[in-house]
């Protein structure tokens, strides 16, 4: 059996997916690699059919009708066969040390009396024309050198957050925990990492630049000119995000306190991009999400809007708003993503 399975999806990935796919390799037979190609017109299916019959034991091209991000990392799912699955997007790749100290970290945990539910470690925003590259670790926040559970965790930060670059799930309780991603949507990499959290009781944190996540091309989902034109599904996600749990009635203090954090950032995100469009019809879609979390839930609501990210992105009037696209700046700084 594979210790690791790792979903790659493409869609058009003709002009990058050989590093990505070539960086993954270097995990040998422990690993199988899942190409998904996600309808693609160029020569991503061909590529993938060719990487496939030079490493029969290694890597399947899986080929579908066009679904989305969403529906190519449910079709990982699915066809996983390793103990832990992991997606990584076709214009990334990983580090190779990196790599092979996590495989034998995994492969130790496997053979020991305990399971474990999610591995975790850095990721490294390999920002396009940035000379410094912003690593995301979690020395503060998380034990090391050994598992450990919710209650283990010291405080998470703002800004400090598990993304699905972050993070490896075992297999099977992505398939228990019932996580069947949108079709056709961006931003689900978001519900891939926060639906499965409550189901997570045991944790394993490496201290090491594994994830190497790549920002630079025009097109980019991530690239915020693309997410102001994609602001509904931004929207959607959130919502989705607010429907899935009851936050008050998950008990573990830390674990309900991280995924308010996580619903505040993203709540955060579609505000501010809903502020930076700077069109009447965008900010009306900003009120109608506020109002549709109020709906939903009164005490979330005020819980997400009194919090210091709530209150700073929703100052009133166009001076207001360009106070939260000031402070929105100086966070893409000292955070540094996109």
């Amino acid at each position: 059996m594979k210790i690791l399975s790792i979903a790659v999806p493409c869609y058009n990935s003709q002009d990058y997916m050989e590093k990505c796919v070539n960086s993954l390799l270097k995990g040998g037979e422990d690993v199988e690699i899942l190409i998904v190609d996600d309808g693609s017109k160029d020569a991503t299916a061909e590529i993938a059919d060719a990487y496939e019959k030079k490493y029969p034991t290694i890597v399947r091209a899986i080929h579908q009708e066009n679904a989305g991000h969403g529906g190519a990392v449910n079709t990982g799912i699915a066809n996983a066969t390793g103990l832990y699955f992991k997606v990584v997007d076709s214009d990334d790749w990983v580090d190779e040390d990196a790599y092979h100290q996590i495989l034998d970290k995994l492969k130790e945990i496997v053979g020991g009396s305990r399971t474990l539910d999610m591995f975790i470690s850095n990721f490294v925003y390999e920002k396009q024309g940035a000379k410094h590259k912003k690593v995301m670790r979690y020395t503060k926040q998380l034990p090391q050198n050994e598992i450990f559970t919710w209650s283990d965790i010291r405080r998470f930060t703002k800004g400090k957050y598990l993304l699905m670059h972050s993070v490896i799930y075992r297999t099977k309780l992505l398939r228990e925990c019932g996580l069947q991603l949108p079709e056709h949507t961006f931003y689900v990499d978001n519900i891939f990492v926060y639906k499965p959290l409550p189901s997570v009781n045991t944790m394993y944190y490496l201290d090491v630049d594994f994830y190497r996540y790549f920002i630079g091309r025009d097109d980019q989902s991530v690239n915020e000119k693309v997410m102001i034109g994609r602001i509904d599904q931004q929207i959607k996600v959130n919502k989705l995000m607010v429907d899935e749990f009851d936050l008050w009635k998950i008990t573990n203090r830390k674990l309900r306190g991280y995924m308010f954090n996580y619903l505040e950032i993203i709540t955060v995100i579609s505000t501010v991009m809903c502020i930076r469009s700077g069109t009447d019809e965008n900010l009306e879609k900003k009120r109608e999400l506020w109002g549709y979390i109020k709906r939903k839930d009164l005490r979330l609501f005020h819980h997400l809007r009194n919090g210091i990210l709530g209150q700073s992105t929703n100052l009133p009037g166009r001076g207001g708003r360009k106070i939260s696209i000031a402070a929105y700046k100086i966070t893409q700084k000292v955070v540094g993503f996109n």
